[in-house]
């Protein structure tokens, strides 16, 4: 099956790096928080808490912090937070996309560290629906590829769901309908394969390929959106060569 986005690529790797930041805790604890208040505190009957409890369990986030993320959503705790997400839209240097998903319980907060993050980084805001139309909304799957084959992964996922699945270097990436996550998901594990994480994604219809300079200035854009506490995910349909992202380091 064909590749579709090295972008994807690139944020499978950036986030082994990122993996080190104490940031990532904290979007993997409202995650757990918001799946368990949306559909109930048992990750058995709750596909989206189970995928955002392992995450953060192979992300190495401590136990305790899981269980308590979990009782808070679920109104087993009291002190969650009212979540409410919300997208902003954008232009990175080079005229790449960006789609920023926030989860912020301060909507005024997220803007403004959204603007000021983008706009001082040589990019700019744009309206709602001017950027978003460049994506679709995917699940993604990611893979290792210790332990199995290509072969194998195809014929599990393929009867559930799965549209491309892609050789990402260290790991396999599988694409399919945001709404076929699910069983992609549970089709691995009937066959015995361990995925790293299992998340809804969006994927840009059409690439952007850029050089070295423009690759920093963009992934420099990514950086700043990240560090605020309120950003989730940043998508952007830069299409950033391997050989590029080796030079970048």
């Amino acid at each position: 099956m064909s590749g579709h986005s090295k972008w994807a690529t690139t944020k499978h790797k950036k986030a082994v790096i990122d993996a080190k930041r104490g940031k990532l805790f904290a979007k993997l604890i409202k995650n757990i928080e918001v799946a368990a208040r949306t559909g109930g505190g048992d990750p058995d009957g709750n596909p989206t808490l189970y995928d955002a409890i392992q995450k953060a369990r192979k992300s190495s986030v401590p136990l305790d912090n899981i269980e308590r993320a979990r009782k808070r959503g679920s109104g087993e705790e009291a002190g969650g937070a009212e979540w409410q997400t919300i997208m902003y839209e954008g232009y990175a240097p080079g005229g790449v996309a960006l789609l920023v998903e926030c989860l912020t319980d301060n909507r005024n907060r997220a803007a403004s560290e959204v603007r000021v993050a983008v706009t001082r980084n040589g990019g700019n805001m744009a309206d709602a629906g001017s950027v978003s139309y460049l994506f679709n909304r995917k699940g993604v799957v990611i893979v290792p590829k210790e332990g199995t084959t290509e072969d194998e992964v195809t014929m599990a996922v393929l009867e559930a769901g799965a549209e491309e699945i892609e050789d990402i270097g260290e790991a396999f990436e599988i694409v399919c309908e945001a709404t076929d996550l699910v069983p992609v998901r549970s089709a691995l594990q009937e066959a015995g394969i361990d995925y790293e994480s299992a998340d809804s994604s969006f994927l840009p219809t059409m690439e952007v390929p850029v050089d070295t300079e423009t690759a920093r200035k963009v992934l420099r854009v990514v950086d700043a959106l990240e560090d605020s506490d309120d950003v989730q995910n940043v998508f952007t349909n830069a299409d950033i060569p391997d050989e590029v992202m080796a030079e970048i380091g």
